[in-house]
């Protein structure tokens, strides 16, 4: 890969942290998930780029399950069906080995967490922890530092925010 590609690809990622924040601004909940659909796309091309297929099936998941979610549509049999479609789109174009198992069982353990223990702040949190610890590593495995940092950091934030709502009790 050359210095190109990991530029582009780090580029990218820029781009779609810049458009979660946007989404972070919003007050509509349609918009938040709509700048989220855009962030997604930025996500995989930079993935794509850095020929992280694996990741790529994943935002094209996560671009799904955030269409279903600003059409409201509620349905387990929805929920678990893209559950599975991540993890056989992942396997199917999982072009690193084991490694390329990141972004999959890392998605999957947030997405079953977020569809089955929605009403455990704590349990939520600790998911999306271990979900950007896992997606830090394999961006790092794949040069995106950009994403690497950005997870790290997120991840550090959401230990504070648990260790200090744990001291409130």
């Amino acid at each position: 890969m050359g210095l190109n590609e990991i530029i582009t690809g780090n580029i990218c990622s820029m781009c779609a942290m810049i458009t979660d924040s946007i989404s972070g601004t919003r007050k509509k909940r349609t918009e938040i998930l709509g700048i989220q659909i855009i962030s997604q796309f930025f996500y995989a091309a930079g993935a794509f780029v850095l020929k992280g297929y694996s990741a790529v099936a994943q935002n094209a998941v996560a671009v799904l399950r955030n269409l279903t979610a600003m059409k409201n549509i509620k349905s387990k049999a929805l929920e678990w069906a893209l559950i599975i479609l991540g993890v056989v789109l992942g396997a199917a174009f999982n072009n690193l080995g084991l490694f390329g198992w990141l972004p999959i069982v890392a998605n999957f353990e947030y997405s079953v967490a977020m569809f089955e223990l929605k009403n455990n702040e704590k349990v939520l949190k600790t998911a999306f922890i271990i979900n950007m610890l896992m997606f830090s590593v394999f961006c790092f495995g794949i040069k995106n530092y950009v994403g690497t940092v950005t997870n790290l950091v997120v991840a550090v934030t959401t230990v504070i925010s648990l260790i200090r709502e744990a001291k409130k009790k």
